[in-house]
């Protein structure tokens, strides 16, 4: 009896990555060793579910339609500390995640590129700004049905998601290169004024402007 097993097919973006990215990278950036060369980590999918406190069925929904977009069962994200204002406890469920790696995470990636970011409404590109200084990105998405895994008429709610993609790159620089090489349709330039004072009032409006310290 046979006991090779099959190993599962590499995805189109992996072999885009090691055929024609990395040397791209190379010429780029001048790298000494192939083993400098900016890769991908993991990618992690979270989903926010406040009302998850009062109705745990919308907890329910939430994972199941982050598994259906990212093909894995997410896991149960849980409050570290209580908070009374909030009526929240500690402990309490509050949303869900998944990290992706291997096959999955470059194959969420493809279709986040190609799919569903094409999908958004006005869409004209993303910013280009949203990296933490160490080669990460982190990427807000308004709405799950953007994918076209989710059916639009079986959802509860609109809810958003974040995406937070993990690189080996040493700089945002490279990292951003990357992805860009990676199909990330960023936009030529960050948010403008207009843009950024309305994520402003977004963020004022969902968390209350009685949070800030030393307002007048």
């Amino acid at each position: 009896m046979s006991t090779e097993t099959t190993s599962p097919a590499r995805a189109r973006l992996r072999d885009t990555y090691e055929e024609q990215i990395r040397p791209r990278l190379q010429e780029e950036f001048g790298y000494r060793s192939p083993m400098e060369h900016p890769r991908l980590e993991k990618i992690t999918l979270s989903m926010g579910v406040g009302e998850a406190k009062t109705n745990s069925k919308a907890l329910d929904e939430a994972v199941e339609q982050l598994g259906i977009i990212a093909g894995q069962r997410p896991a149960i994200t849980r409050a570290r500390k209580s908070i009374a204002q909030f009526k929240l406890r500690e402990g309490m469920a509050i949303g869900c995640k998944v990290t992706l790696r291997g096959n999955r995470m470059w194959e969420f990636l493809d279709r986040l590129t190609s799919v569903a970011l094409p999908r958004i409404r006005d869409f004209r590109g993303i910013n280009p700004d949203g990296f933490d200084g160490r080669g990460n990105y982190n990427l807000g998405l308004r709405e799950q049905t953007i994918f076209p895994e989710i059916d639009y008429d079986r959802v509860d709610q609109v809810r958003g998601l974040n995406v937070t993609i993990t690189t080996t790159a040493r700089t945002d620089e490279e990292g951003r290169a990357l992805l860009r090489h990676l199909g990330m349709p960023f936009r030529a330039e960050g948010y403008s004024a207009e843009e950024l004072a309305a994520r402003r009032r977004r963020k004022q409006r969902k968390f209350g402007r009685g949070r800030g310290r030393g307002r007048r």
